[in-house]
């Protein structure tokens, strides 16, 4: 505060004593007390002057009396905050004994008491002692059991038992009363459990809730949307699912890939190759190509042709190419084939390449080269190195990468990696 504002406030502070001081002086008051024959006559001034000083030290004494049971609940206080903190470090160092060591004697303060049993619990359930892991949680039941409940759930979904988590959270879930993390927990168990419906239902709460990052969300629900269409018992089951799904949710190359297999499984083909293409004219995916070229011999013609067009964009897609040559191999284009499998083998080694160079010389009635080729897809799919092919067959095809120019949203040449 200003200079001049404390001297205007102290004017005005001896302005009202002065006055108060006057208008008292001019009329005190009286006081008449008489109790048991005694009789105390004082002026109201010194009567309230008297009961404050009266008031101050009755509680000095008060507190002379409560010091030394204060002293006691302080340190008892300062020890358990002490414990607590403990307790969180070594939680989190890994020394669960010590853990649920300080963290059980700091539940004995009251306000620490939640927390410390939640905690006690979990160092508990990483030392495999599942007894006082429960016993902790039902502690800590009685003071907060949402959060002891979460606790519980997951517990059971490490132990193997999902399905006891997801009865455990599901009263919650249906009042619409569970916490972010509860919902977290509940989508991992019904993924476990392999209940779509309430996995599915967890998605909306956990968007909103921002319990989990983009990342974390998006993998999520990959897995809940890839489970679903694993489960679906038949075409019209499967069709049903992926009309209702949000297109938000159909933008996922894994989870459109896994539904054109399943779809296609059901003889679906059109609605899959559909769904592949719609796809890939959003964002290109190597796994989608792959998965096109796979799709049966349902309509192969018309899918090599517009796989064949894709390759002015990814001539370097050694998916694409081993798809292409796939296709080739069912349409008995041998050259065609050939020339397909060796860049794509050239570019990337792929089992599926090496098995389709296989078909591709028994068709050209190269069976020792087919024998090569089909232990080198055994080879690739173990992790070992292929055999390359003897020079006599090497093909005069040229196999190099192309350059290819990218250039971003604002038409701008990327540079090369």
């Amino acid at each position: 505060m200003k200079p001049w504002r404390w001297l205007l406030l102290l004017i005005f502070v001896a302005a009202v004593a002065a006055f108060g001081w006057h208008w008292i002086a001019a009329d005190p008051g009286l006081v008449f007390v008489r109790i048991r024959g005694v009789r105390i006559t004082t002026t109201v001034v010194f009567a309230i002057v008297a009961l404050l000083v009266i008031w101050f030290l009755l509680g000095g004494l008060w507190f002379l009396l409560r010091w030394p049971f204060d002293a006691t609940t302080r340190r008892h206080r300062r020890q358990s905050r002490r414990r607590f903190s403990d307790g969180i470090v070594a939680l989190f160092e890994g020394r669960n004994a010590d853990a649920e060591r300080d963290l059980a004697r700091a539940s004995r303060y009251e306000p620490l008491r939640a927390a410390s049993l939640l905690g006690a619990a979990e160092a508990a359930s990483r030392r495999g002692e599942k007894v006082r892991a429960i016993e902790s949680l039902d502690q800590a039941a009685q003071i907060t059991p949402a959060a002891a409940r979460i606790v519980r759930a997951r517990l059971l979904r490490l132990d193997g038992r999902p399905q006891e988590s997801v009865a455990l959270l599901a009263a919650d879930a249906d009042t619409r009363s569970l916490p972010p993390a509860g919902w977290a927990e509940l989508a991992e168990s019904a993924v476990l459990a392999g209940d779509t419906r309430r996995a599915r239902d967890s998605l909306e709460p956990l968007q909103k809730s921002g319990v989990l990052s983009t990342k974390q969300l998006a993998d999520l629900e990959n897995r809940i949307l890839l489970m679903a269409i694993a489960r679906a018992p038949d075409g019209a089951a499967l069709t049903e699912f992926w009309s209702t799904l949000p297109k938000t949710q159909r933008r996922s190359a894994a989870v459109v890939d896994a539904y054109a297999r399943r779809a296609a499984g059901f003889g679906q083909n059109l609605a899959a190759m559909d769904e592949v293409e719609s796809s890939l004219r959003r964002e290109w995916s190597s796994s989608l190509a792959a998965t096109y070229g796979a799709l049966g011999v349902d309509d192969i013609e018309t899918r090599m042709r517009r796989a064949e067009g894709w390759l002015d964009a990814h001539p370097n897609d050694a998916s694409l190419l081993t798809a292409l040559g796939r296709m080739c191999v069912r349409l008995k284009l041998w050259g065609k084939a050939r020339a397909y499998l060796e860049r794509a083998l050239a570019l990337a080694p792929d089992p599926l390449a090496w098995e389709a160079l296989g078909d591709t010389c028994v068709g050209q009635g190269e069976t020792s080269l087919a024998h090569r080729c089909y232990r080198n897809a055994l080879a690739i799919a173990r992790g070992e190195a292929a055999e390359p092919l003897p020079a006599v067959y090497a093909s005069r095809i040229d196999t190099r990468p192309v350059a290819v120019e990218e250039r971003d949203v604002h038409g701008v040449p990327r540079l090369p990696k």
